[in-house]
C-alpha cells in the first residue's frame, strides 16, 4: 500500500520538476496524464521515473469528448504499459453531450485496449460528467467488461447518501468490490455548493457554477471530509491498493502542498 501524488498542478514543461518534488516529499508513486507523457517523449519520462525512483501508478486519459480523443487514448495505452503503469484512468465526457450508448462504446473500447496491454482500466467518476451519480457509476461498471472504479473522495461527496456531512463511506461500502484505485482530496463547500452541483448535473455550465464547485476542492484536512473514516472503511472492505493524493487548486508553491498533504495522510494512515 503506497502513497502517490498527481502531476495535475504541473504543466507539460514541468514534469521533471514535478517528479523531483514528489520524490523529495517521500511519495512512493505518481500519476501522469497520457497527454503529458506524449508532450515529453515516453523514453524521457521513463528515465525520469527511474531517476527519481517512483512507481508509475496510473496513466490518466484526456477527456473523452470525441471519437478522435478515444482513438488517441487507445493509441497511447501501450505506451503507458511500456512505462510500467498498472492502471489507465478514463475521464468521461461532460453531461448531456453524448448518449449513453456512445459513452458505453467509448469506455468499452478503451477498456479492451487496456486489458489487452496488461493494464487495469478505471472509470473516474467526476462531477459534471456522464459518470457522476452513484447509479450512473453502477450502470457503466456493469455494462463494460473489466472496468473498475477510481473512487474519488471529493467527487463522491456531493452525491453520497450523507451529503452535506463529510462522510463518504456509503460510497466505499456500495462500490467496495469495484474500487481499484483511490483519489484523496478534501472539500470545503462554498455557501451555494449544492445549487452549483445541481446546476452542473443539469448541464448548466455557467462559469459561476463551475468555479464555485471545483474551487471547493482543497488540501487534506482543510475541508469537511472524514479521512480517518475513509481509511478505516476501505481497510475493512479489504482494499489493499495505493492511495493517490490529487490536489487541484494550489498552483502556487506546489512543493509545499505536496509535503503538507503527504504528512497529513501519513498521520491518518499510521495512526
Amino acid at each position: 500500500m503506497g502513497t502517490g501524488y498527481t502531476t495535475i498542478m504541473y504543466g507539460p514543461e514541468s514534469i521533471e520538476d514535478a517528479l523531483g518534488d514528489i520524490a523529495a516529499c517521500r511519495y512512493d508513486g505518481v500519476e501522469i496524464s497520457l497527454e503529458k507523457i506524449r508532450a515529453n517523449d515516453p523514453e524521457t519520462v521513463g528515465r525520469w521515473l527511474e531517476e527519481y525512483d517512483l512507481e508509475f501508478y496510473l496513466a490518466m486519459s484526456e477527456w473523452i469528448e470525441t471519437e478522435d480523443a478515444v482513438r488517441r487514448v487507445i493509441d497511447d495505452v501501450p505506451v503507458a504499459a511500456d512505462l510500467g503503469a498498472e492502471f489507465v484512468g478514463i475521464l468521461p465526457p461532460q453531461r448531456a453531450r453524448h448518449d449513453g450508448d456512445t459513452v458505453e462504446d467509448w469506455l468499452s473500447r478503451i477498456s479492451d485496449a487496456a486489458l489487452e496491454a496488461g493494464l487495469r482500466p478505471l472509470v473516474h467518476h467526476h462531477g459534471a460528467t456522464t459518470v457522476e451519480q452513484p447509479d450512473e457509476i453502477r450502470h457503466y461498471l456493469d455494462a463494460v467488461d473489466g472496468l473498475e472504479l477510481l473512487f474519488d473522495t471529493a467527487h463522491y461527496y456531493p452525491y453520497g447518501d450523507n451529503f452535506p456531512d463529510g462522510n463518504v463511506t456509503d460510497g466505499i461500502e456500495r462500490f467496495a468490490d469495484d474500487i481499484g484505485y483511490v483519489h484523496l482530496k478534501d472539500v470545503d463547500p462554498v455557501k451555494d455548493f449544492a445549487a452549483n452541483r445541481d446546476a452542473l448535473t443539469d448541464a448548466d455550465f455557467h462559469l459561476d457554477n463551475v468555479i464555485n464547485y471545483f474551487r471547493s476542492f482543497t488540501d487534506l484536512g482543510e475541508g469537511i471530509l472524514d479521512f480517518e473514516a475513509i481509511f478505516e472503511t476501505l481497510s475493512d472492505a479489504g482494499y489493499e491498493g495505493n492511495y493517490t493524493i490529487e490536489i487541484e487548486n494550489r498552483t502556487e508553491r506546489p512543493l509545499v502542498h505536496a509535503k503538507r498533504n503527504y504528512d497529513y495522510w501519513a498521520a491518518v494512515r499510521d495512526a
